[in-house]
């Protein structure tokens, strides 16, 4: 699958698409809107930032405890009841009064039943996509995401000084309701991908085969780590430059988008292995350059390039499904998922630790330059797991499922076979 035609034929691939992009909206207007109010109200840095990206490091606990269900709960339904849960969470932050702890305590929830979404959504596209197809349909969904975060920010910053953070929340959660209504309407009724109840056991016993191999452990530690750092530089643009904030946001979106494109339409599949590396390495190394406080034009040229290497998680992605069997690709992607996005929210408080000791400009410096060590330490890894991909003859793991097994650590296939 070569072609976004192709892809957008795909069966239940647009409204899938649809409910994705509704979900980013409404999750990049809510985090600007309760970012922008949590400065506001008390002065943090740290606090803005944990109120931007917190709810990432709730996703640790459901990724070691509700993980499971990713492949166990039938997508359409519960794509379905996760948008509304949000839709009424957003909009209960915006109640007046609502106490600042009661705002993260609502988002620890989120975050949560956040690793549980993400699964559900990836092993849907990755169950609906030919093998082939799944990284360009994920660089589409990416673009997407990317584009909706552009516009998300931009005209989130014009709802929070027309209609105040609070009026903004209730247009994300607004969103929340759209995406919900486009998943019952547009996707068809599945089985879960695996037979059987969700439960913490099982969510460790699958953790622990998909954490046995050593190439799908460095490709998840290059997923989660100079990712992380990297948006716990971007946690800081508001304290950074608050009247500017939305615009650095907006472009660090769009240079996302574009490395997407590249990445998913663009380059020959036979130079991605070659170029994850050097994207890790593009999407820290501009950030260096806030140590020396630079002004808004050179930060928001150094924001835009770096955002472009974003498009490593893609060859990372795709290389991952290779070393996995098919019937546990929503774990594993909602592992991916869950492990990223708590690493994002653990590097939003580091760096807003650093910047109420230092300054936010010396935290994003201090980011990027943890993420350039971390993705030099993980090279020879991402190289031994690429040659392993590349030489596996994708034999067809017992019990149904099309994916690949792991050459050095056979993965058992789930106790019950995947119910129709």
């Amino acid at each position: 699958m070569r072609t976004y035609r192709e892809l957008f034929r795909t069966p239940e691939f647009t409204p899938l698409f649809a409910a994705s992009s509704l979900q980013v909206a409404g999750l990049t207007v809510s985090g600007l809107a309760l970012g922008t109010h949590i400065y506001e109200k008390t002065g943090s840095p740290l606090l803005s930032a944990l109120a931007m990206f917190g709810p990432s490091l709730a996703q640790v606990l459901g990724a070691t405890l509700l993980l499971s269900a990713a492949d166990r709960l039938p997508p359409r339904a519960a794509m379905t009841a996760l948008a509304l849960v949000y839709a009424a969470a957003t909009a209960a932050q915006a109640t007046p009064g609502m106490p600042v702890w009661g705002a993260f305590a609502i988002l620890l929830c989120l975050g949560l039943l956040a690793s549980v979404g993400g699964g559900v959504r990836y092993g849907l596209l990755n169950e609906i996509l030919p093998r082939d197809g799944y990284l360009l349909g994920r660089s589409v969904v990416n673009m997407s995401a990317g584009a909706m975060q552009i516009t998300g920010f931009a005209v989130g910053g014009v709802l929070v000084g027309v209609l105040s953070p609070r009026g903004t929340l209730l247009v994300a959660a607004g969103a929340f309701l759209a995406g919900a209504a486009v998943a019952r309407a547009g996707l068809g009724v599945r089985a879960p991908r695996v037979a059987g109840r969700p439960s913490v056991a099982e969510t460790w016993r699958v953790n622990g085969l998909l954490w046995s191999s050593r190439h799908r452990r460095v490709l998840y530690l290059a997923l989660w780590l100079p990712n992380g750092l990297v948006v716990g530089a971007e946690s800081q643009f508001v304290p950074y430059d608050p009247g500017r904030a939305g615009l650095l946001l907006a472009l660090a979106a769009l240079g996302m988008l574009v490395g997407d494109v590249l990445a998913g339409r663009v380059l020959p599949p036979a130079w991605r292995p070659r170029l994850g590396v050097p994207l890790l390495l593009l999407l820290a190394v501009p950030y260096l350059v806030f140590a020396l406080r630079p002004p808004t034009a050179v930060a928001a040229v150094a924001v835009t390039a770096a955002s472009a290497g974003f498009a490593a998680s893609l060859v990372q992605q795709e290389r991952l499904m290779a070393h996995t069997p098919e019937e546990l690709s929503g774990q594993a992607l909602g592992l991916h998922t869950s492990g990223m996005l708590t690493m994002q929210g653990v590097a939003a408080a580091l760096a807003g630790g650093v910047a109420e000791l230092t300054s936010p400009a010396t935290a994003m410096a201090a980011m990027g330059a943890l993420s350039v060590a971390v993705t030099l330490a993980v090279a020879p890894g991402l190289r031994a797991a690429d040659a392993a991909a590349a030489g596996d003859p994708a034999p067809r793991p017992p019990g149904g499922g099309g994916g690949r097994r792991d050459r050095e650590s056979e993965v058992s296939p789930p106790r019950a076979p995947r119910a129709r």
